[in-house]
């Protein structure tokens, strides 16, 4: 079996490769390179993050989403106004919202005589994760203390004469409601592919005409979720026999009498769809959620330093310096060493149970029909960017814990304002088989 550098060489992917494998029961090193190389962490920082929450709210939290009334309610109508209030759930989905407002019928509620207001306070806003991405991806949106449908819009499109017909909607698997406070507009032009702007709290879109087919839909990002989910509640409500004015954003969580509630999952249930599907907005959420609790800048940016500090002290890690929860800004920085130290943390409390199971690659590139050992591990991606951290069972039962970095920093640099620079899914694609040779070598030598 080839060596681990011959198997870097033969990756040929330029930029810097370093990894540490290590025996989970005594902590011995068995093989590393370039274990203090600082490299972003992409994805692998939710395990972090992880981390964080569970050791901060523990595994029984839920996330919460309130109707308050700030008077009391008489012959159907609330004498006051109608609060909205976000506990940061990044779950809360409009058949959430259409579940409340059937709640709140049912309870007699037909109408209120004050304002309808909406407080999304819970975590700090930032208009958007990270600042390196284009402002149409939907991993990318903003952060809010109310979170509907992770930030995101839907825009459909179907050609009708000899144009388009667009749809922007917040649909959920029952309810389908509109969303007035972003709109979509066709452009004739070649590019770019989406134009944003932000006009007295409406979003605005155009689409490059010239990149629609005859029919399609896609995710945007939504950049004033407080407003979006007033605006999605208020169709709700409507349709259940109590009409409300427009929403309007509470600047403090008002007080009052509790009406409807809707609690999320529980916590661990959260971070395995997290982990699985590597929802940045959840991270983000639960993030900031667990530095709140705790006291500690909990801003994008600030927050993600609050955890680095915080992951020093419980694991040890010399170098970890993350700007986000979710690795998506290209920013962060770990090494493979440090890494390690997070996964052989995360094993007394059941992380390896919330990551998935990884399924290895042959040289081709293709998964394996059955691969002789299992790893469960978290990966993670950006452009030129890939990396892998997580557990193995050898062949003869020996657990690991071993971290993989690849990483071409200057060649992301230059391509970081593209979605889909040339050359970066191939290079990914290196990345993976490389991944999977040096996992079964230590398969191989180590069990």
């Amino acid at each position: 079996m080839s060596s681990s550098e011959a198997y870097v060489q033969a990756a040929q992917l330029g930029g810097d490769v370093g990894f540490v494998v290590m025996d989970a029961r005594s902590g011995q090193v068995l093989e590393q390179r370039h274990p203090d190389l600082h490299m972003p962490p992409a994805s692998t920082a939710k395990t972090v993050t992880t981390l964080y929450a569970l050791e901060t709210l523990g595994t029984d939290y839920r996330f919460g989403t309130r109707l308050i009334a700030t008077g009391p309610v008489v012959g159907g109508v609330i004498q006051g106004d109608l609060v909205l209030s976000g506990g940061a759930d990044p779950t809360l989905s409009t058949d959430d919202l259409g579940a409340m407002a059937a709640e709140l019928s049912r309870i007699g509620v037909r109408g209120i005589t004050g304002r309808f207001l909406v407080w999304g306070g819970a975590i700090p806003y930032a208009e958007e994760i990270a600042r390196d991405q284009p402002v149409y991806v939907s991993y990318n949106p903003a952060v809010s203390g109310l979170i509907l449908n992770f930030n995101r819009v839907y825009f459909a499109w179907k050609r009708a004469g000899n144009g388009y017909q667009v749809m922007m909607d917040a649909p959920g698997d029952a309810y389908k409601p509109r969303a007035y406070t972003a709109s979509m507009t066709v452009a004739a032009r070649q590019a770019p592919l989406f134009s944003y702007s932000d006009r007295g709290g409406k979003e605005q879109w155009s689409v490059a005409a010239s990149a629609l087919g005859r029919s399609g839909s896609r995710w945007l990002p939504v950049r004033h979720p407080v407003a979006y989910a007033g605006d999605v509640f208020q169709t709700l409500a409507r349709s259940q026999g109590c009409p409300l004015p427009a929403a309007e954003e509470a600047r403090s969580q008002p007080a009052g009498t509790v009406l409807v509630t809707h609690a999320s999952h529980r916590l661990p249930d959260i971070l395995e769809d997290m982990l699985k599907y590597s929802t940045n907005l959840t991270a983000e959420a639960v993030g900031m959620t667990s530095s709140t609790v705790r006291g500690l800048p909990a801003s994008v940016g600030r927050s993600g330093a609050s955890m680095s500090q915080w992951i020093a002290a419980r694991a040890g890690t010399q170098a970890i310096d993350l700007v986000d929860h979710s690795g998506l800004g290209g920013n962060s920085r770990v090494t493979p060493l440090d890494m390690v130290r997070v996964m052989a943390a995360g094993q007394p409390v059941g992380l390896r149970n919330l990551v998935k199971p990884f399924k290895m690659r042959d040289a081709s590139g293709k998964t394996y029909a059955s691969q002789p050992f299992r790893v469960d591990a978290k990966t993670g991606t950006l452009n030129f960017v890939s990396t892998l951290a997580g557990y193995m069972t050898a062949p003869n039962g020996r657990e690991l814990v071993f971290s993989i970095l690849t990483g071409d920093v200057e060649r992301r640099r230059r391509t970081q304002d593209e979605d889909r620079p040339a050359g970066s899914v191939q290079w990914v694609k290196r990345s993976k088989i490389l991944q999977s040779q040096l996992l079964m070598r230590w398969g191989a030598v180590y069990g």
